[in-house]
């Protein structure tokens, strides 16, 4: 009788829970969505008018436009950016050339900075003053070719690791009997190589399609009198207070978005099925001729990553761009460039820690009672969806509807508008999905005999969540804090519609340096932060081997 009650209380406690992730999730995702929604049929007073904003849209030629230069932009760079990744990951993962974990993460350093920091850069590379402007012949920086520049330093590191992973999941055994068969090897790259990952290019396209074509950064630093939909998207909110037409143009971005996901989930079953119980890791033989011309290539496209990271740093320390080319610390004093000077820095470092602690707590907290917990199994499934419906939603289309969603009449919310909580909450939000994907794998991997033996002795799910599972998964743990906190301090697109006077962020000041001509000052910011981003990281990795890996003993035999 004991037990039972017992096995009941624990049941009422799980299904409570389960239910309040499920009212969070709504409220942080579903509903500003929602809003956003309703907001695209309303006329200016409120009233619904159906489909009288799309059709006004669409009859507005310089809108139309803006939307047929960011589909064929984002395609154009998707092309551009999958092949050369793909050569970059065969040369990490088909090859034996030195350094590679060294290229790998020359690679990756585009994700510590945001978006507009290679806008910048090549803006002191090649834009009116720039030391190269002539390689352009005539031409200018500012527009297409800047955008386009810019997009592909950022969307790289993206498309690369999605292919990275495609090319590690191939079966060796595959190459094994091309090699017993003579299979000359540019047969076998093209009937075995490219065939095992072309759903990783596939998935890599659609995912930089996404990324340029919701990007809001870049085309604000670069793309002059070149109009894409995410400036319109800002123009028509913060320039022309035209609120339904903004909803307009985030309902059409969000459309792209969400069928590249669609497709991309279709892709990534069909990959796992290509996968087997016997396929055995592929390593690579030694090939000079092959090793040597992948390393040149790397040390290019590496070497070209990093020149953008150090031009911008290098600017921000020279005097007057490029007349007085002397060092100088005077670009740093922010306050001579923006009113909230410093203050922006910091604010972005609170939000960014209040993401990572508060979404890293509930992220994997909810991605328990999703996967470990038993009642509710309807509501679990609800909540599971919502935790995966953001990876479909683009940052700047959720910041729009967190506008209309806090804004709205109806909602008692609306005096947290311009505060820390909005920015905090539409962090977690825009980033859930990634985490608790992270969170939910970490989970799969421990034994369901830990939660079947507690219940045989009686310790209620709690205590072993807080005494088994979460020591355990520290490493996940951390993982998810250090990608919420870079990711949170990096964005630009979600969060340009939800600052205050107050909770200005860093990434928000370079834009508005930028538009005052401060440039200087913008990359000593991008700077600031791309120094803490590596800081961050490179402290993970020092706790991740030194403290967390010893967690991960249960693992060894």
């Amino acid at each position: 009788m004991f037990a039972s009650l017992r096995r009941d209380r624990e049941a009422l406690v799980a299904s409570l829970l389960v239910g309040v992730l499920a009212l969070i999730l709504l409220l942080l995702i579903a509903i500003p969505l929602w809003s956003l929604l309703s907001k695209a049929v309303q006329n200016g007073q409120g009233a619904f008018i159906g489909l009288g904003n799309f059709e006004r849209y669409f009859a507005t030629p310089a809108l139309v436009r803006s939307l047929w230069n960011s589909i064929w932009l984002s395609a154009l760079v998707a092309l551009i950016v999958v092949p050369l990744a793909f050569i970059y990951a065969y040369a990490l993962t088909r090859s034996l050339m030195p350094a590679r974990g060294l290229f790998m993460a020359l690679a990756l350093t585009p994700i510590f900075a945001p978006s507009l920091l290679s806008a910048i850069s090549l803006i002191y590379v090649f834009g009116n003053q720039g030391f190269l402007k002539s390689w352009l012949m005539g031409g200018t920086i500012y527009g297409p070719i800047g955008i386009i520049l810019a997009e592909v330093v950022y969307c790289f590191p993206h498309a690369l690791m999605i292919i990275v992973t495609a090319l590690r999941l191939a079966d060796g055994r595959l190459y094994e009997v091309a090699e017993a068969l003579g299979t000359s090897k540019p047969r076998v790259f093209f009937t075995v190589t490219l065939p095992g990952a072309r759903y990783g290019m596939i998935s890599a396209a659609f995912v930089v399609f996404t990324l340029v074509i919701t990007d809001f950064g870049i085309p604000k630093v670069i793309g002059g009198q070149f109009n894409v939909l995410a400036t319109d998207a800002y123009k028509q909110i913060v320039g022309q207070q035209n609120f339904e037409m903004g909803a307009v143009v985030g309902l059409i971005l969000l459309a792209p978005a969400i069928l590249a996901f669609v497709v991309d989930r279709q892709v990534q079953k069909k990959q796992v099925a290509l996968l087997s119980a016997r396929a055995v890791p592929y390593q690579p033989k030694p090939n000079a001729k092959r090793d040597w011309a992948l390393l040149i290539y790397c040390l290019v496209v590496g070497g070209i990553l990093l020149a953008m990271l150090g031009v911008a740093i290098w600017a921000s320390f020279i005097r007057y761009w490029p007349y007085n080319l002397s060092y100088t610390l005077n670009n740093y004093q922010f306050d001579n460039f923006d009113p909230q000077g410093w203050n922006a820095y910091l604010t972005s470092l609170k939000m960014g820690a209040a993401t990572a602690i508060i979404g890293t707590a509930l992220i994997f907290t909810g991605a328990y009672l999703i996967e470990k917990t038993k009642p509710a199994p309807a509501l679990r499934g609800f909540a599971h969806f919502l935790a995966m419906l953001p990876m479909a939603v683009p940052g700047l289309v959720l910041g729009l509807g967190y506008v209309f969603f806090v804004n709205a009449p109806w909602n008692p919310l609306g005096v947290f508008y311009g505060t820390l909580t909005v920015l905090v909450a539409n962090s977690i939000a825009h980033f859930y999905t990634v985490a608790h994907i992270t969170a939910v794998t970490a989970l799969k991997q421990i034994d369901g005999e830990f939660e079947s033996v507690s219940a045989s002795l009686k310790v209620p799910f709690w205590t072993t969540f807080r005494r088994v599972t979460v020591p355990i998964s520290m490493p996940a743990i951390l993982d998810i804090a250090v990608y919420m906190f870079v990711n949170a301090l990096t964005t630009v697109s979600a969060v340009i519609f939800l600052y205050g006077p107050s909770t200005k962020l860093a990434s928000i000041a370079i834009v508005h340096m930028d538009e005052a001509g401060a440039v200087a000052a913008a990359a000593a910011m991008a700077t600031c932060i791309v120094v803490t981003a590596m800081g961050v990281k490179l402290l993970h990795l020092l706790l991740d081997r030194l403290v967390f890996a010893k967690l991960q003993a249960w693992r060894k035999r």
